[in-house]
């Protein structure tokens, strides 16, 4: 054996050098996104990672862990890697806060109403994980519309929503006051729900392998389906390097047939999802009812690789689309590689809304709970106008909907696209006004100048604080009506204790939002704060929401205040 020794060690270094040459990448379960490539790849395991080979995102050994050669220990350095390295994947559009404006010099505000949720399960997520979310993943109106309130609603289609206002004292400005605004939408019964033509829309590429992303989206339409009427028909294209048309549009009363389509799904290649959207399109289209709801349903974590990518060629796509009466919602999964500026732009142009689902309980949430106000709109291109009277309010802040804003002269363009509203939803606008003769103006009043009180209204709608117009449309018209409500002093609230559970709660969300955000409006306000709100008015909670997120209250407060909004 010694003439052949030095053979073997050369062959020995040879097999080690290509094994180095390998590249390496690290799977970080939820956190990191994507199926990892070929070469060696770092599962987690306690107490640090196992080094295994993979092939095409297949993780091919599954060896005892060891804590020697073939293991890196997972130390305190190499966590914080990881987590940096997790966020950096994800893309978010990027957000500034709303400024304080004067109400003399800028007395009108305009924003389209928004009834997404994917930025709450998205921070979920990642304070589950240990991770203070970035802070332009912190949008508070989706935080805020994530729960359901018991504001009063409309009892009929024509006009399907109310308006309910309180004004009420600022928790973490006492100088100052909020001025809420609630929306609830008309809840239509079972019985009268018109006919959906829908078509699942599923990434079935590489990227989805993880079990957080495909093997979540599976269960997630089968619940969907239990909540759908025998004579709805469902089809399902799928796209990953190519684009198939897996199921030809069939009666939900078919379920088994449907079902065994969705359970055949598998992950591979990679990602057209430009190709996808337009098959999906042209199958609606195909076998559009002209008296029923006519949707896409895009399940992706938002990786698109493959043909049309570019966000403004899909938002042009999507908006000459949406004029055929097809809208697109969007099922956001999984994280690490999540395109969230991608999904923001697909739903806010294709007259849907966007979810991010985290867990079969969040599925539940949005396509079974909620699912007539995911699938059947009951108004569109809703938008909010608000004039401030400078005679009785000298500042005021929108907290939140800084995607949405419109120009004032928008609000009565009825080509300007706005947001919709679902069967049975609700949306919350809250505004941080200050009183005119306050000590929390921010802004002083120029020397040269009248000042407010000089030019204010002092006619008979003097002693108003505002008035808030609702533009909307049904949604077989393109012709829109509005809701106008006058807001004044008798809708005031001084005792925070007569202020309503439902209010007070979306106040704490509202609150937190900001702190994630590391917004210094909040001043001295603090996450104990907001829990000690929240749990004072968590009300009737028999999904446990209200519970979870005072939970995660408490996850945030104990993360490192270095995270926060990097």
């Amino acid at each position: 054996m010694k003439k052949y020794r030095y053979a073997i060690i050369a062959g020995c270094c040879l097999a080690l050098l290509v094994l180095i040459s390998i590249p390496v990448t690290k799977t970080l379960s939820s956190l990191e996104g994507g199926a990892p490539a070929a070469g060696w790849t770092l599962y987690p395991s306690s107490g640090g990672y196992q080094l295994n080979l993979v092939s095409g995102g297949t993780k091919v050994s599954d060896e005892a862990e060891t804590e020697g050669l073939g293991s890196i220990n997972n130390s305190p350095a190499n966590q914080a890697f990881n987590k940096m390295t997790a966020r950096q994947h994800n893309q978010f559009t990027e957000l500034s806060a709303n400024t304080i404006k004067l109400a003399k010099d800028q007395p009108v505000s305009t924003f389209s109403i928004d009834v997404d949720t994917a930025s709450y399960g998205f921070l979920r997520t990642a304070l589950n994980s240990n991770l203070q979310p970035t802070k332009d993943a912190v949008r508070i109106e989706e935080l805020i519309n994530y729960f359901p309130y018991d504001y009063q609603a409309a009892d009929n289609l024509q006009q399907p929503f109310k308006t309910t206002v309180k004004v009420l004292p600022c928790p973490w400005n006492p100088a100052n006051k909020l001025m809420h605004i609630g929306i609830k939408g008309y809840q239509l019964p079972q019985q009268t729900r018109p006919k959906a033509n829908l078509v699942f829309l599923i990434d079935v590429s590489g990227s989805m392998a993880d079990a957080n992303k495909l093997a979540l989206v599976q269960p997630s339409l089968k619940m969907l389906l239990d909540n759908l009427n025998a004579d709805d028909s469902v089809a399902i294209v799928t796209y990953a390097e190519q684009v198939k048309l897996a199921l030809e549009p069939t009666k939900v009363r078919d379920k088994a047939k449907i079902i065994n389509v969705i359970d055949s799904l598998h992950t591979d290649g990679g990602t057209a999802g430009g190709a996808g959207i337009q098959l999906a399109y042209q199958t609606a289209k195909q076998h559009f009812d002209a008296k029923g709801v006519n949707r896409v349903i895009l399940a992706t974590d938002g990786d698109f690789n493959i043909g049309i990518s570019d966000p403004k060629e899909l938002k042009s796509f999507i908006e000459r689309e949406r004029a055929s009466g097809i809208a697109l919602s969007v099922l956001g999964f999984g994280m690490g590689n999540y395109n969230d500026a991608l999904m923001q732009t697909l739903a806010q142009n294709g007259n849907g809304n966007a979810v991010y689902i985290d867990t079969l309980n969040e599925a539940r949430k949005a396509l079974v709970d909620q699912a007539g106000a995911t699938l059947f709109t009951i108004a569109k291109d809703v938008k909010i106008q608000v004039e401030f009277n400078p005679a009785q309010i000298a500042e005021y802040r929108l907290l939140g909907y800084e995607s949405r804003l419109l120009n004032r002269e928008d609000f009565n363009n009825d080509q300007v696209d706005a947001g919709e509203i679902g069967s049975g939803h609700t949306v919350t606008a809250i505004y941080e006004i200050t009183p005119v003769g306050s000590q929390g103006r921010m802004i002083d009043d120029l020397r040269y100048q009248a000042n407010p009180a000089d030019t204010a209204n002092s006619g008979t709608n003097a002693n108003e604080y505002a008035q808030i117009k609702i533009r909307y449309k049904l949604p077989d018209s393109n012709n829109s009506q509005i809701i106008k409500t006058v807001v004044d002093a008798s809708q005031q609230l001084t005792d925070w204790q007569q202020v309503p559970e439902d209010v007070r709660f979306s106040v704490a969300v509202a609150a937190f939002g900001q702190l994630l955000r590391g917004e210094p409006t909040t001043k001295n306000f603090t996450y104990q704060n907001a829990i000690d709100i929240a749990q004072n008015a968590k009300g009737s909670d028999p999904f446990g929401y209200r519970a979870e997120f005072i939970n995660l209250i408490r996850l945030a407060k104990a993360l490192p205040v270095t995270a926060a909004g990097n």
